[in-house]
């Protein structure tokens, strides 16, 4: 119960923390290397699953993934691109910080239901799976995002 507990409480803190880094983005323009560390940066988590405890079975696993792509909707509606000047910055909606704790919300509802039928070491597994398929197809829609405005810029400046 601890664990179940702790992990619940870690996942807010981590959820109260990523509002104030995007609240922090805005403030400076948007690069490639801003868009794509972050999923890099997750995927180093699937190391969990290299322990037995961890483990569950790849239809769990890629169910997981693909709830955590269909999560990934809102956030993908809720996060534009606007050029300032010379520069590209994200414009994240007003709503942004309260879809991230609508999302966790839910999560942490469907956390308690799914605890109650599988190990905690595969729900934590689980989630991670649902946490990375959301922020990987965000980030990933962010990016083709970026660069198509990236090249219209370019293309305003250099026409042909």
């Amino acid at each position: 119960m601890f664990w179940a507990v702790a992990s619940t409480i870690g996942a807010m803190m981590m959820a109260i923390a990523m509002i104030f880094v995007r609240m922090k983005m805005v403030k400076k323009p948007a690069t490639v290397k801003k868009i794509i560390l972050p999923p890099l940066f997750m995927s180093t988590g699937a190391l969990m699953f290299i322990f037995p405890y961890f483990q569950s079975s790849w239809y769990q696993v890629m169910e997981s993934f693909l709830v955590g792509m269909i999560f990934s909707i809102i956030l993908i509606k809720s996060s534009k691109f606007e050029i300032r000047g010379e520069a590209i910055y994200l414009n994240p909606s007003k709503a942004f910080p309260y879809i991230l704790f609508g999302l966790l919300v839910v999560r942490l509802i469907l956390k308690i239901i799914i605890g109650g039928y599988i190990s905690l070491g595969e729900t934590a597994g689980l989630f991670f799976m649902l946490a990375f398929g959301m922020i990987l197809t965000w980030r990933i829609v962010m990016l083709y995002q970026f660069l198509q405005l990236k090249k219209s810029m370019e293309l305003k400046k250099h026409p042909i």
